[in-house]
């Protein structure tokens, strides 16, 4: 999915947000995700409980799960999202996302001031490492970053601001 070769739609910002909200409904943690050329492959951990019992015990099982979504797919996803953020009560809708929609919009806010050719990343405990190829004068290069759990979590609390929303208020620069 090469989203700046003429694909003027999408953004990662948009592409990474409804990724997040799929792995949010669930329930889903430790991500990593792999950008290829006709998409995304998104590999993350799940609990899945079982029934262990007439008591009806359950029991926790953590298992990866693996994912390959098309670019068909993702057009889906976000259509999906766009439908269920069209509607007055949009901030409300904001707050009441879960922490993958709002972390992987502001890295893909982020990852989109870049302007890469294609990304990779992963999560670990929170933090998000990533590897974007980045076109320079002679040829592709491979640049990393991370975010810590804390500098996602300032850059979410930011984000009403930069969309302008009502109530959200300016850094105080401190």
């Amino acid at each position: 999915m090469r989203i700046y070769d003429g694909s003027p739609r999408q953004d990662y910002e948009e592409v990474l947000r409804s990724i997040g909200a799929f792995l949010d409904q669930r329930g889903m943690r430790e991500l990593l995700l792999v950008e290829v050329p006709d998409g995304f492959v998104v590999q993350a951990l799940i609990m899945q409980t079982a029934s262990a019992g007439a008591w009806s015990d359950y029991l926790g099982q953590q298992s990866k799960e693996t994912f390959t979504f098309l670019d068909d797919d993702i057009a889906t996803f976000m259509e999906e999202a766009q439908t269920r953020r069209d509607n007055p009560q949009r901030a409300v809708a904001w707050g009441n996302a879960g922490y993958y929609e709002k972390a992987l919009r502001v890295i893909g806010r982020y990852i989109d001031g870049q302007k890469p050719r294609d990304i990779f990343f992963f999560e670990q405990e929170g933090a998000f490492v990533l590897r974007l190829l980045m076109a320079t004068q002679t040829g592709s290069r491979h640049v990393i970053a991370e975010f810590t759990h804390d500098e996602v979590e300032a850059m979410i609390a930011q984000g009403p601001q930069y969309r302008g929303e009502k109530g959200a208020k300016a850094p105080s620069g401190d």
